[in-house]
């Protein structure tokens, strides 16, 4: 059966990558390996077969995908409650690799690698830059951080097996980034969104202007972005920005990607089952409904997670995609259910804001969420920066925009927001993931 499926991950190669399976193959793929991940889970990892046992479960149960509904989820609070080790199902000394969060919110969150993930997680990788017309030849500008962050070494290894030239930059030093991208003949960058922006504006003030270099590629993730923001990143710097997808409780990045059709993000369902719940309820949603991304690994050995609540809401797009990839689609994640803030009674999510923001011109994609509390009532500002143009403009335009921007946003949200329009670079920027919300209601 293993040579049937061709399991060994040091046997990918990309010419082969199983993005184009028959759809009946691909789940049958899916069901030998997730029998497979749920007994290693069963016999190794006490929480999750106290859970199982729990509901009368064993691995047998699994006649068909659909039966992954009975099983338990796993969810953040598991990983932290069980620190460090407690969900590993293999042996320290097949551990190659450790991972962590930064655990500013409590103890981090530990994740382990045997030898076989880390080719998986390279094999994905793999995929995910060729998707994004990679290959060997190219000149990748790898401009996550290293250390306990994944995105850092997991863009550096899929990169090297692709055969690219890797740069490992990292994050920060906006200067130096702007000058290897130039003097290095970068074809593509590797880092978070919000920082490409703040590196192109550098590069403007340098005299530089990235629509001339020779980077064309940009692989963008780790925080969520609108596809407004993306309309401005290819409008001011005439590269591809794609969206990668990936959470280190899976692997890494690596577990989506777009394809050059740029209309959701192709997850590797040979490796990741994927699911949609009512965040609310658990229940599964049909296709095309919005809910919860719930992701199964298929091959992972040194911690499997099996039903993992990602916090991250999207939904699968049914239609199969111009591309030819028989991988399930998932719209581009905007949002997560923990990144919510309420404020009168009302849901809020800041891409909502960003939505509405980038939709009107003469504003920059730097933006900050002010939340108070006045006289007992909560209180919304939104703190935008502005072009240089505007700024010189009369006063009356600015007390246009900042018309057009408050009804954008209650048009949006149904709230009415304190717009403050700001200089360019009044806003603090970030050499990783941007922040969004201050909530000073409490203080």
């Amino acid at each position: 059966m293993e040579e049937q499926w061709n399991d060994s991950p040091g046997g990918f190669h990309p010419a082969s990558a199983p993005d184009y399976l028959p759809v009946a193959q691909l789940r049958a793929l899916q069901l030998h390996r997730l029998r497979g991940v749920v007994r290693r889970a069963y016999e190794h990892v006490p929480l999750f077969r106290q859970r199982m046992q729990e509901r009368d479960l064993t691995p047998e149960c699994l006649a068909g995908l659909e039966d992954v509904q009975r099983l338990p989820f796993t969810q953040k609070s598991d990983l932290r409650d069980t620190y460090p080790f407690g969900l590993f199902a293999s042996p320290m000394s097949d551990i190659v690799r450790l991972h962590a969060s930064s655990g500013t919110t409590g103890k981090p969150i530990v994740v382990a690698y045997t030898k076989e993930d880390l080719a998986v997680w390279a094999e994905v990788m793999v995929r995910c830059f060729a998707a994004c017309g990679l290959h060997r030849g190219d000149v990748i500008q790898n401009a996550y951080g290293y250390g306990l962050f994944t995105g850092g070494l997991g863009a550096h290894y899929g990169a090297e097996a692709l055969g690219a030239t890797v740069i490992p930059v990292s994050g920060g030093n906006t200067d130096r980034q702007i000058m290897v991208m130039r003097d290095f003949g970068v074809t593509a960058i590797c880092c978070t969104p919000s920082y490409f922006v703040h590196l192109v504006e550098r590069a403007a003030e340098l005299g530089v202007d990235i629509r001339q270099l020779k980077c064309k590629v940009g692989v963008f993730g780790a925080e969520p972005w609108t596809e407004g923001l993306r309309q401005h990143i290819e409008a001011e710097s005439g590269i591809k920005a794609y969206d990668i997808y990936g959470l280190s409780e899976i692997i890494g990045p690596g577990v989506g990607i777009e394809c050059p059709c740029q209309n959701g993000l192709h997850i590797f369902d040979d490796h990741f089952l994927v699911e949609i719940v009512d965040p609310r309820t658990g229940e599964p949603c049909p296709d095309g409904r919005e809910g919860e991304l719930v992701l199964t690994t298929l091959s992972k050995q040194a911690m499997p997670m099996v039903r993992y609540r990602t916090r991250d809401i999207t939904c699968i797009i049914p239609e199969p995609c111009a591309c030819g990839r028989t991988l399930r689609r998932i719209h581009r994640i905007a949002r997560r259910s923990d990144d919510m803030f309420i404020i009168r009674g009302v849901n809020l999510f800041p891409s909502q804001i960003e939505t509405a923001l980038m939709g009107i011109a003469g504003t920059l994609p730097h933006y900050q969420i002010i939340l108070t509390r006045h006289k007992g009532l909560d209180e919304l500002a939104v703190e935008v920066e502005v072009t240089p143009e505007l700024l010189s403009d009369q006063i009356s335009a600015m007390e246009d925009l900042q018309t057009q921007l408050a009804a954008a946003i209650e048009k949006t949200v149904g709230l009415r927001a304190i717009i403050r329009l700001v200089e360019p670079h009044t806003i603090e920027r970030s050499e990783g993931k941007a922040k969004r919300v201050i909530d000073r209601r409490s203080l």
